[in-house]
């Protein structure tokens, strides 16, 4: 929480002095500076486009073993067995996240005029279903189980890894590095947003404030609430907290909770895919991807539905994967959040070592503070994109090895090549860059 406060504050920082869409490739080539501002802006453009696209299918999955869960819990004979080594039970997975997808694609084809309404109704899922688990959860679990004790939630310890015991402790960012991130959604509707250079600099750092509290008082809960780690390890659902729901509240109980945890989930996704539109559409705008003027059109509502477009189609393929391996879809999308939190370190980096002085008119500028921030934040998230790529079991074989650092590199290789073969005088003019970093000494950009 610690570091990724500080991470959203750099951003933030950025953000305020640079509120444009597709905003956080714009953030990292203007950090770079003039001379090297093209070469991180494509780089970073691949990455985050990647990291964005992936995070749709990822969210479409999880909201699918949510759905499946249930039939464990009601102990449904499933043809060949419930696990995913059956290509029966991933083909039902594949086809309910596909569901899924459509329905939040679905929800981006709206008029722009209900987004409000829809993002208010998801931080309202959210809520009831935040406020559910710290209050009936723990009481129901009590009165079943047993709560565990504060020596079993603070010091013991499960070593499921087979990594040395220092690492296997370090592995645990993986799963808190999924939640602290993706703050910078805010920044890429920041056209769409009145006051941009204070409203979407405040977004990313309340974001990031709001989830790291709520997640901390969350997971502390949930350990307290956990079964013994017999119990836990027997279960065998997609998503062992619906099982979990029916042991302590009960079978049917499990259901509401369940459906309450798939609308928040659809709605959810929908958000992602707002986000990512608007960053895929900025940067197409740009001209740096492949149908660059088919992705940079709006509607006549002034809507980047083509963006969303592909956002659908490029989701729908990799949620494919799903049927000849389940590990492969896994590590494509572990791979997912590996450029964001690269490209949180590279910029915070980026405005240590080339940038310090800059952006002094953003409403969130950092002062006296921003070298041991930029250095902290740059530092910590370095070492949650070694977390990400790390293999997660030792020792490492063909079924276990984790294919993300695989992928990242293939992307990396991608911007590095765009960059290459784009004519300067196609994107990131030099006179666009030095423009920019003119408005954010001089006069912001509302």
């Amino acid at each position: 929480m610690f570091f990724m406060f500080i991470t959203a504050a750099v951003l933030a920082e950025v953000c305020s002095a640079l509120p444009l869409s597709g905003s956080i490739y714009i953030w990292a080539a203007e950090s770079a500076g003039p001379k090297y501002a093209r070469f991180f802006g494509f780089i970073v453009a691949w990455w985050s486009t990647t990291a964005w696209s992936t995070f749709v299918a990822g969210n479409c999955q999880t909201t699918a073993n949510y759905i499946v869960s249930q039939l464990a819990i009601w102990e449904v004979d499933f043809p060949g067995g419930v696990g995913n080594g059956n290509i029966q039970w991933r083909t039902l997975i594949w086809g309910v996240s596909e569901a899924m997808l459509i329905l939040s694609i679905v929800i981006n084809y709206l008029p722009p005029k209900w987004y409000s309404g829809i993002f208010r109704f998801s931080l309202g899922l959210m809520l009831v279903d935040f406020f559910l688990c710290v209050i009936w959860f723990p009481i129901a679990a009590n009165n079943s189980y047993g709560l565990r004790t504060a020596k079993e939630v603070f010091t013991t310890t499960y070593n499921g890894t087979g990594a040395p015991a220092g690492w296997n402790w370090i592995l645990s960012f993986l799963f808190t590095a999924g939640t602290l991130t993706g703050f910078d959604a805010s920044g890429h509707i920041a056209e769409e947003t009145k006051n941009a250079s204070v409203i979407a600099g405040r977004g990313i750092l309340w974001s990031a404030i709001a989830t790291g509290v709520l997640g901390f008082a969350t997971t502390i809960l949930f350990l307290f609430c956990t079964p013994d780690l017999e119990t836990v390890f027997a279960l065998n659902a997609p998503q062992p907290f619906v099982q979990i729901y029916a042991l302590a509240l009960g079978k049917r109980a499990s259901i509401f909770m369940t459906i309450l945890a798939v609308l928040g989930l659809i709605m959810n996704t929908s958000i992602a895919v707002v986000a990512a539109s608007r960053l895929i559409f900025a940067v197409a705008r740009d001209g740096v991807l492949p149908l660059s003027s088919w992705l940079g059109r709006v509607d006549e509502q002034g809507q980047p539905r083509n963006a969303v477009t592909l956002i659908f189609g490029f989701a729908a393929l990799l949620l494919c994967t799903i049927l000849p391996s389940q590990v492969a879809f896994t590590s494509l999308v572990s791979a997912g959040g590996v450029p964001t939190i690269a490209a949180y370190a590279l910029i915070a980096g980026l405005r240590l070592f080339c940038t310090p002085n800059v952006f002094k008119t953003s409403h969130f500028y950092l002062g006296k503070f921003r070298k041991p921030m930029y250095a902290a934040a740059a530092l910590f998230n370095v070492l949650i994109v070694a977390v990400l790529v790390s293999p997660y079991f030792f020792p490492v074989t063909a079924d276990t090895f984790n294919f993300a650092p695989v992928i990242f590199g293939a992307v990396t290789i991608f911007g590095v090549l765009s960059w290459w073969f784009t004519p300067k005088e196609k994107w990131l003019r030099q006179e666009q860059i030095e423009q920019a970093l003119r408005y954010t000494e001089g006069t912001r950009i509302e």
